[in-house]
């Protein structure tokens, strides 16, 4: 007999979603390598009381020119029965990672949506792309764009309509959180850009996007709830992530409003609790910021077995259940559904409105209705084994060399110069010999993404030592290899490597990330550090190379013989190809690190909740109490060292920034925006442009390279409230310049930029004072700067 629990929930029990407890309160906590054991806070709900329900869900405007497909697609409503209604908004068996059922009737062939954020994952001859985390290192809107479109058009060829991707949940809060390289950058500003351009390559090929996890999604300990060894009855809630307002709009939502303004098809809320309530039942979060505020015009489906109850997540928002069952992640359709037939019961008995019901469908059909898509422009059941990769082998390639960072390079080590004799160290250099679906970490193998739902099958593997040797085999050159780590690391390497001593050692290390784990410490893998050391003891001329799902701290970075380290992350199929053009010059590395390197695992704040020492059902919380100090902000605002910070890159060349401009686009700028119709994205007040900021970047080198010159705005102290960062990233270009040439960048400044959220008003407010606007290479190095005033004190 199924549980109470089961037989609420499955019977869409006809009560109010609870109400959603929102976090006031602050101050910072330390960072373990380990283990961080989150203090209860046993008063959670009288402490900060509930943030005010949000009913009903906000029905589909059809504003920003979607009124006449929505029309399109109430016409197709109406023809559904009952029955098919529910197939609709419910994840049925299928060949798909989630599946709509076909109506075969209306000609309706039903939906295929895949993963995920870095390829096709459940497919053969598709291709790897490079890992988000490298793209947002690359700094480059083109980049970005170019990624999404063509991840989207092997998408399409396979028969999926739907991509789940891109991902700016988690944003990087905590440095240890097991999926940051999924997102993109630990800003919000820089995701934004990277979730915009990606979404449009995404819908331009011919995909509906999928921007997740919404929203607060930070950590992978504990993001769903532990069961009983029954299976039914619940021990501990998901890890509630409780966030004040503020932060939630200044970071957490900031990159969620760029997706909806580039008009993302579907958005997928997140596993865990936020301030109390399922994120895939959150009132507040759902109806009041994505549909409300936001103006989010698509539907929202849950993450695979994310929904915990009937009723109350679709009048919270919820508009598709995936996949569709109940028990693990919601795929054992033979313990039933909360959605299906119990959303025919609840509609005939009167608990849920039907209006809402045909709402969740208008929002899942308009979509198609406005790209005027047919079904036959997908072949789902076409020829197997379809090879859609094209020629995105050379596409990631390039992305790959663009995207990788050069963070040290003393006396010029690289580009080698034709050497004669290399030596090769490490186990991320060769061939991986556990297959090509990286689902568990491997001792011996290249790495060229993590593990889980987001990453790719892969149908080749370029490693780093057949680049080398290839490359090496043009100069005639002896190429040595050494790939077994724990020999290497308790080796003396002159023994090795005799009678032939190297001109240049590489050492290639790796870090693997997941979901379902939060990293347990910040050094690379399989004794990395231990190994880097060995080599250099003998060898003055030692390159590092790192393939890594985000920040690794780098002790080895201080080792004279150390002459240069390159961060490549995870850059997907032609990883050694990519690292080989860096290596030999081929490509300029122009890459910049979307996030800080810190010079320990401690210094960092806002560490993942990976234990508590009670047993209380709810007593998993995790306290945003960082608030907006996450990343560069924190390190900035309490004036902390760190190794290499957000942003910074080198290149084979140098580059200045000069002669700051800036042009005033509004001559009449108001402390507040004008109350304007919700468009996509918001109140499009918040979108106008306000200032024009030109920055002149130079190549002051002997080779041609691209700049990455960076606009970062400084708010008045007086009159910004308590918390807000010393600087914030607001523009970015990255510009190739021939050796002595100059040219001039644009920063279009927004009211949004210029704004903090006010929790008073409930609403974005322009501070009187002097703001000041700093032009630099990276967080720390600021060349130029300019004040604007906007509001008069």
């Amino acid at each position: 007999m199924a549980s109470p629990r089961i037989l609420l929930l499955s019977a869409l029990a006809a009560v109010a979603p609870a109400a959603n407890a929102q976090n006031f309160g602050g101050g910072a906590r330390g960072a373990d390598d380990f283990t961080y054991v989150q203090p209860l806070n046993t008063t959670i709900l009288s402490a900060y009381g509930h943030s005010p329900a949000v009913y009903p869900s906000p029905k589909i405007s059809g504003n920003g020119g979607w009124k006449d497909a929505m029309a399109k697609a109430q016409d197709f409503v109406s023809q559904l029965t009952p029955e098919e209604k529910a197939d609709m908004v419910t994840g049925a068996a299928g060949p798909c990672v989630g599946n709509i059922k076909r109506i075969e009737r209306l000609g309706f062939n039903g939906l295929c949506l895949q993963d995920g954020p870095l390829s096709i994952r459940v497919a053969d001859y598709a291709s790897v792309f490079s890992a988000g985390v490298s793209a947002a290192a690359s700094w480059d809107r083109k980049i970005l764009y170019e990624r999404g479109f063509a991840m989207g058009e092997e998408f399409k060829a396979k028969g999926a309509h739907v991509a789940l991707s891109p991902v700016c949940g988690p944003l990087g809060r905590s440095a240890y959180s097991g999926r940051n390289w999924e997102g993109f950058a630990a800003d919000p500003y820089l995701t934004g850009v990277a979730m915009e351009e990606t979404i449009k390559g995404h819908q331009d090929a011919g995909v509906q996007a999928t921007p997740k996890h919404f929203i607060g999604n930070e950590q992978e300990t504990q993001r769903n709830p532990k069961f009983d060894e029954t299976g039914t009855n619940v021990i501990q809630e998901a890890v509630s992530s409780n966030i004040d307002d503020r932060t939630m709009h200044e970071l957490y939502l900031w990159p969620f409003a760029n997706s909806v303004r580039a008009k993302a098809a579907s958005i997928m809320c997140s596993y865990q609790r936020l301030n109390g309530s399922y994120g895939c039942e959150n009132s507040k979060t759902l109806n009041g910021l994505l549909k409300g505020e936001l103006g989010f015009q698509g539907y929202v489906m849950s993450d695979w077995g994310a929904v915990h109850s009937g009723v109350a997540s679709i009048e919270s928002g919820l508009d598709m259940n995936m996949p569709g069952g109940l028990g693990s992640y919601g795929m054992d359709p033979t313990l039933g559904s909360f959605f299906g037939a119990n959303v025919t019961t609840a509609v005939n008995n009167g608990t849920l409105d039907a209006t809402r019901l045909d709402d969740m469908i208008r929002r899942l059909n308009t979509f198609f209705k406005k790209k005027d898509w047919k079904a036959e422009d997908w072949n789902m059941t076409g020829e197997s084994s379809r090879d859609v990769r094209g020629n995105h082998g050379d596409l990631i390639r390039k992305h790959g060399a663009e995207a990788t960072v050069l963070l040290k390079n003393v006396n010029k080590a690289l580009p080698l110069k034709a050497p004669k004799s290399i030596a090769v160290f490490g186990n991320d250099a060769g061939d991986i010999t556990e297959g090509f679906l990286n689902q568990k970490d491997y001792e011996f193998g290249t790495l060229a993404a993590g593990g889980g739902s987001g990453t790719g099958r892969l149908t080749y593997i370029i490693t780093p030592l057949e680049a080398v040797k290839a490359r090496a085999k043009k100069d005639g050159a002896l190429v040595q290899q050494w790939l077994n780590n724990t020999l290497i690391a308790s080796s003396n390497v002159t023994d090795l490597w005799n009678p032939t001593p190297p001109e240049v050692c590489i050492v290639f290390l790796k870090t693997w990330a997941e979901e379902g784990a939060d990293r347990k410490h910040l050094s690379v893998d399989w004794d990395g550090e231990e190994i880097v050391a060995s080599v250099a003891k003998d060898c003055a001329n030692t390159v590092v190379v790192t393939h890594s799902s985000g920040i690794n701290v780098l002790p080895f970075a201080d080792h004279p013989n150390v002459t240069a380290i390159l961060a490549a992350h995870y850059p997907g199929q032609e990883s050694g190809n990519s690292i080989a053009d860096i290596l030999y010059g081929d490509v300029n590395p122009s890459g910049h690190l979307p996030y800080t390197i810190a010079f320990n695992g401690t210094d960092y704040n806002a560490p993942p909740t990976t234990q508590v020492n009670t047993t209380g059902i709810d007593d998993w919380q995790s306290w945003f109490d960082e608030k907006l100090e996450i990343d560069y902000r924190y390190f900035d605002a309490h004036n902390i060292s760190v190794r290499y910070e957000f942003g910074f890159g080198l290149s084979y060349t140098t580059f200045e920034l000069a002669d700051v401009k800036v042009e005033t686009l509004d001559s009449a700028i108001t402390t507040t925006p004008k109350d304007e119709p919700i468009q996509p994205g918001g109140n499009p007040a918040l979108w106008a442009p306000l200032y024009n900021v030109t920055v002149e970047v130079s190549n002051t080198g002997d080779v041609d390279g691209a700049a990455v010159p960076q606009l970062y705005v400084n708010f008045p102290a007086a009159t910004t409230p308590a918390g807000t960062p010393p600087q914030q990233l607001r523009g970015f270009d990255k510009v190739m310049l021939k050796k002595g040439e100059k040219a001039t960048v644009s920063f279009e400044l927004m009211r949004r930029d210029l704004s903090y959220w006010d929790v008073v008003s409930q609403g974005w407010v322009i501070p009187a004072g002097e703001f000041t606007l700093s032009a630099g290479l990276s967080s720390r190095d600021f060349k130029a700067q300019a004040k604007v005033t906007p509001i008069k004190a």
